[in-house]
């Protein structure tokens, strides 16, 4: 089939979940033989080679502001891809939703994966939640298929807008790595450092995390992974912590990311909003023992194997003592246990496969909107 994706910043993946989800998903179908394109971001993705891993890029130009980044560029390209042929289309971002209907239209059948519900992220003003809260409705009827990556998102469609739609996870790939160059790069050590890794908006609570650490005692550090594009105000409140334990890396990206997951003592997580947390599903891939908010993604993600906390401040405190208090051996099968669990249920292979599936059922004549599955 002839693939496109777009509605991300691009690949390689050097932003968020939904780039590492656009590279890890087009990579391994254009390795099952797929003709592959995924829509790429000028701004954001420097690489002049037109084929990565197998994968055309496309790369166009976007307005690189706060509030039209994704819309404009998603625009660009549906522009761009309505002058090509292609057997399906997958669009990321709710907020994208207005333009899946022009490939449709052209018999192009068309997907959206709307990730969690945004328009209840702080960090963004009245008319950009509206437009949000606008985009979750046009997205019931407007793609061929609607595609949610949380148990608890598909049933808040279901519930609020009377409509189906197809549940594909998250995926991630498992197993500790061995090396450890990025801990020397940054003066760690294995097992010293609690982990934070998110993007360092208000609804991601890095000064919670920040503030709780402060309230214990220890030698351990505390390492807050990322950084966010238009937050600069917020997250220098974040930064201004006195407490020389904690390490700000900025965004680290690739094997350095995935080093330090390996090696951290425990992964603390404290996202609100979304649906299912890439971060927290790749913690549990590489064998973290997990401290989660108590969100109901989160929940559905992590509850089995992990140890919650209430969005409080105090509680993240009383939750970082308690498993810095725990045997090693219970530890261990914290995060053993997390990892069989990512195993089972969010391997990026078989998560490929529903995809695959997805799109061969698109371009059969007359396919019918999807089901719940």
């Amino acid at each position: 089939m002839k693939i496109a994706l777009l509605g991300t910043r691009g690949i390689p993946a050097n932003y968020g979940g939904f780039e590492t989800f656009a590279e890890e998903l087009s990579v391994r179908l254009a390795r099952r033989g797929h003709d592959v394109t995924v829509y790429c971001r000028s701004n954001y993705i420097k690489t002049r080679d037109r084929v990565y891993r197998g994968v055309r890029l496309q790369r166009l130009p976007t307005i690189p502001h706060k509030y039209f980044d994704t819309i404009a560029h998603t625009f660009l390209s549906t522009l761009h891809l309505l002058f090509r042929r292609f057997d399906a289309v997958l669009y990321c971002n709710g907020a994208n939703s207005i333009f899946t209907i022009a490939p449709r239209l052209l018999g192009m059948p068309t997907a959206l994966n709307v990730d969690g519900l945004e328009r209840k992220r702080r960090k963004w003003n009245a008319a950009a939640r509206a437009w949000y809260a606008v985009s979750e409705r046009l997205s019931t009827w407007l793609p061929n298929e609607l595609i949610t990556d949380a148990a608890v998102i598909q049933r808040y469609y279901s519930e609020r807008y009377g409509k189906p739609s197809r549940l594909i996870a998250y995926g991630t790939e498992t197993g500790k790595l061995e090396t450890d160059e990025a801990l020397r790069r940054f003066g760690l050590t294995a097992g010293g450092y609690f982990l934070y890794v998110s993007r360092m908006e208000p609804e991601n609570n890095p000064l919670m995390v920040v503030k709780a650490f402060e309230k214990i005692s220890g030698e351990k550090k505390l390492v807050m992974v990322g950084d966010a594009p238009y937050a600069a105000e917020y997250i220098r409140q974040v930064r201004q912590t006195k407490d020389s334990r904690i390490l700000f890396t900025g965004a680290v990206y690739g094997r350095g990311y995935h080093e330090m997951l390996s090696h951290c003592f425990a992964y603390v997580h404290a996202t609100e909003v979304g649906g299912t947390h890439p971060a927290l599903v790749e913690a549990m891939g590489r064998g973290c023992p997990v401290l989660f908010l108590n969100a109901p993604e989160n929940a559905e993600v992590a509850s089995e194997v992990g140890l919650a906390y209430e969005a409080q401040t105090e509680d993240l405190a009383r939750a970082m003592e308690r498993i810095a208090a725990m045997p090693s051996e219970q530890r261990e099968r914290m995060g053993a246990a997390a990892m069989e669990l990512a195993r089972r249920r969010y391997d990026w292979e078989a998560i490929a496969d529903q995809y695959e599936q997805l799109f061969k059922k698109m371009v059969q004549p007359g396919a019918r909107r999807g089901t719940e599955s």
